[in-house]
Protein backbone atom coordinates (compact mmCIF):
# COMPACT_ATOMS: atom_id res chain seq x y z
CA UNK A 1 0.00 0.00 0.00
CA UNK A 2 1.20 3.44 -1.02
CA UNK A 3 -0.05 7.08 0.17
CA UNK A 4 1.06 9.97 -1.14
CA UNK A 5 1.52 12.41 1.71
CA UNK A 6 2.71 15.25 -0.78
CA UNK A 7 4.91 15.86 -3.43
CA UNK A 8 7.86 14.55 -2.16
CA UNK A 9 6.72 12.08 0.92
CA UNK A 10 4.98 8.75 0.52
CA UNK A 11 3.70 6.32 2.95
CA UNK A 12 4.61 2.58 2.55
CA UNK A 13 3.49 -0.35 3.99
CA UNK A 14 5.63 -3.24 4.86
CA UNK A 15 5.74 -6.08 7.36
CA UNK A 16 2.60 -4.47 8.63
CA UNK A 17 4.27 -1.29 9.64
CA UNK A 18 4.05 2.10 7.70
CA UNK A 19 7.01 3.81 6.78
CA UNK A 20 6.96 7.44 5.85
CA UNK A 21 9.35 7.46 2.91
CA UNK A 22 11.28 11.51 1.97
CA UNK A 23 12.16 11.45 -1.75
CA UNK A 24 15.47 11.62 -2.27
CA UNK A 25 17.30 14.72 -3.61
CA UNK A 26 14.86 16.93 -4.43
CA UNK A 27 12.40 19.41 -3.42
CA UNK A 28 8.63 19.59 -4.16
CA UNK A 29 6.55 22.52 -3.47
CA UNK A 30 5.12 22.66 0.27
CA UNK A 31 1.29 22.75 0.66
CA UNK A 32 -0.27 26.06 0.30
CA UNK A 33 2.71 26.97 -2.05
CA UNK A 34 2.32 27.20 -6.17
CA UNK A 35 2.84 23.93 -8.13
CA UNK A 36 2.25 21.64 -4.22
CA UNK A 37 -1.09 20.47 -5.46
CA UNK A 38 -0.04 19.16 -8.66
CA UNK A 39 3.42 17.82 -7.61
CA UNK A 40 1.39 15.60 -5.36
CA UNK A 41 -0.90 14.51 -8.19
CA UNK A 42 1.84 14.24 -9.94
CA UNK A 43 3.35 11.70 -8.12
CA UNK A 44 0.13 9.94 -7.26
CA UNK A 45 -0.33 9.22 -11.23
CA UNK A 46 3.00 7.54 -10.67
CA UNK A 47 2.80 5.03 -7.62
CA UNK A 48 -1.31 4.83 -7.30
CA UNK A 49 -2.23 1.22 -6.95
CA UNK A 50 1.48 -0.10 -7.52
CA UNK A 51 4.32 -1.73 -5.97
CA UNK A 52 7.13 0.41 -4.81
CA UNK A 53 11.08 -0.38 -5.00
CA UNK A 54 12.56 1.65 -2.10
CA UNK A 55 16.39 2.05 -1.87
CA UNK A 56 17.23 3.62 1.35
CA UNK A 57 19.92 6.60 1.07
CA UNK A 58 19.26 7.82 4.85
CA UNK A 59 17.61 8.63 7.88
CA UNK A 60 16.14 12.44 8.31
CA UNK A 61 15.69 14.39 11.21
CA UNK A 62 12.01 13.45 11.41
CA UNK A 63 12.64 10.44 11.05
CA UNK A 64 11.85 9.66 7.90
CA UNK A 65 13.60 6.74 5.00
CA UNK A 66 15.29 9.27 2.62
CA UNK A 67 15.45 7.25 -0.74
CA UNK A 68 15.05 6.70 -4.21
CA UNK A 69 11.69 5.32 -5.11
CA UNK A 70 10.46 3.89 -8.46
CA UNK A 71 7.46 2.50 -9.84
CA UNK A 72 6.82 0.49 -13.22
CA UNK A 73 10.57 0.74 -14.26
CA UNK A 74 10.28 4.91 -13.49
CA UNK A 75 12.70 6.75 -10.68
CA UNK A 76 9.80 8.85 -9.02
CA UNK A 77 12.66 11.56 -7.65
CA UNK A 78 13.99 11.95 -11.35
CA UNK A 79 10.49 12.56 -12.98
CA UNK A 80 9.43 14.86 -10.76
CA UNK A 81 12.09 17.41 -11.45
CA UNK A 82 12.41 16.27 -15.17
CA UNK A 83 8.61 17.51 -15.68
CA UNK A 84 9.41 20.95 -13.80
CA UNK A 85 7.71 19.95 -10.17
CA UNK A 86 10.55 19.61 -7.83
CA UNK A 87 13.89 21.27 -7.73
CA UNK A 88 17.42 19.23 -7.41
CA UNK A 89 18.41 19.38 -3.82
CA UNK A 90 21.90 20.83 -3.84
CA UNK A 91 22.23 21.06 -0.16
CA UNK A 92 21.58 16.97 0.53
CA UNK A 93 21.61 15.21 -3.24
CA UNK A 94 25.15 13.95 -3.00
CA UNK A 95 24.97 10.58 -4.82
CA UNK A 96 26.64 10.47 -8.39
CA UNK A 97 26.14 10.53 -10.65
CA UNK A 98 22.20 10.52 -10.07
CA UNK A 99 22.61 14.58 -8.51
CA UNK A 100 24.19 15.24 -11.59
CA UNK A 101 22.10 14.08 -13.44
CA UNK A 102 18.97 15.57 -11.68
CA UNK A 103 20.94 19.21 -11.48
CA UNK A 104 20.91 18.81 -15.65
CA UNK A 105 17.27 18.09 -15.58
CA UNK A 106 16.07 20.79 -13.46
CA UNK A 107 18.12 22.97 -15.71
CA UNK A 108 16.45 22.11 -19.19
CA UNK A 109 13.00 21.75 -17.35
CA UNK A 110 13.84 25.58 -16.26
CA UNK A 111 15.32 26.19 -19.67
CA UNK A 112 11.82 24.50 -21.24
CA UNK A 113 9.49 26.08 -18.95
CA UNK A 114 8.14 22.96 -17.60
CA UNK A 115 5.96 23.26 -14.37
CA UNK A 116 6.73 25.63 -12.10
CA UNK A 117 9.55 26.70 -14.41
CA UNK A 118 6.18 28.39 -15.85
CA UNK A 119 6.57 31.35 -13.40
CA UNK A 120 8.46 34.23 -13.59
CA UNK A 121 10.08 33.48 -9.91
CA UNK A 122 9.46 30.77 -8.11
CA UNK A 123 10.26 30.52 -4.82
CA UNK A 124 11.85 27.40 -3.28
CA UNK A 125 10.45 25.34 -0.98
CA UNK A 126 13.15 26.13 1.72
CA UNK A 127 12.91 29.76 0.93
CA UNK A 128 9.21 30.15 1.51
CA UNK A 129 9.40 28.06 4.25
CA UNK A 130 11.87 30.77 6.08
CA UNK A 131 9.64 33.51 4.52
CA UNK A 132 6.33 31.88 6.20
CA UNK A 133 8.11 31.92 9.89
CA UNK A 134 8.93 35.82 9.81
CA UNK A 135 4.94 36.25 9.68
Amino acid sequence: MVKVLDGDSIEIKRNGKVHTIRLYGIDTPEYKQAYSNKAKQFTKRLVNRQKVNVVEKDIDRYGRIVALVESSGQLVNRELVREGLAWYYSKYCLAQPLCGELKGLERKARKEGRGLWRDENPISPMDWKRQQKKY
